[in-house]
C-alpha cells in the first residue's frame, strides 16, 4: 500500500529531449543562424540567436527567437510524452535549448514590460527545472 501512494504522489516523470539536430554542429563552430536555417526545429540553435541578441540590447530579436525555440521545445516535449508539466531536467543536456529559451523569453518580457509574460516564464521555468532557473537566473 505504501509503494502504490507513493507512486499517486511522485508526480509525472521527468521528460527527456533526444539529442538537439544542431547540437554538434554548433559545438564544432557553425554559426547558430545557419543552423537555425538548416534546423528551424532546433530550441539550441535558437536558444544561441536568442542569448546574443539579449546580450547586445537586441530585446525584439531576443524575443522572436526565444518565442520561436520555445514554441520549437513545446512541440518536441509534446512528441516525448509531455502532458503540460513535469519536470524538464536541466541535467539532461538535450532539454537545454527548450529551457534556455524559456529564461530569455521571460527576460525580454519583463525588459519590454510584459509582466505577465515574465512572469509566466520564470513559474514554467523553475517549475519545470529548479537548476535551471538558478543557473540561467
Amino acid at each position: 500500500m505504501l509503494m502504490e501512494l507513493n507512486n499517486l504522489l511522485s508526480g509525472p516523470p521527468e521528460t527527456l529531449l533526444p539529442v538537439d539536430p544542431a547540437a554538434a554542429e554548433l559545438a564544432a563552430g557553425a554559426a547558430p543562424v545557419d543552423l537555425a536555417a538548416k534546423y528551424p526545429t532546433s530550441s539550441l540553435a535558437w536558444s544561441e540567436l536568442a542569448e546574443a541578441a539579449l546580450a547586445d540590447g537586441r530585446t525584439i530579436e531576443a524575443y522572436a527567437y526565444a518565442r520561436t525555440g520555445y514554441h520549437r521545445g513545446l512541440d518536441l516535449l509534446r512528441r516525448n510524452g509531455w502532458k503540460g508539466h513535469g519536470p524538464v531536467p536541466w541535467e539532461h543536456e538535450p532539454n537545454r535549448g527548450f529551457l534556455r529559451c524559456l529564461a530569455v523569453l521571460g527576460k525580454a518580457a519583463a525588459i519590454i514590460d510584459e509582466k505577465d509574460e515574465a512572469e509566466r516564464c520564470a513559474t514554467f521555468l523553475r517549475d519545470s527545472s529548479p537548476t535551471a532557473a538558478d543557473v540561467l537566473a
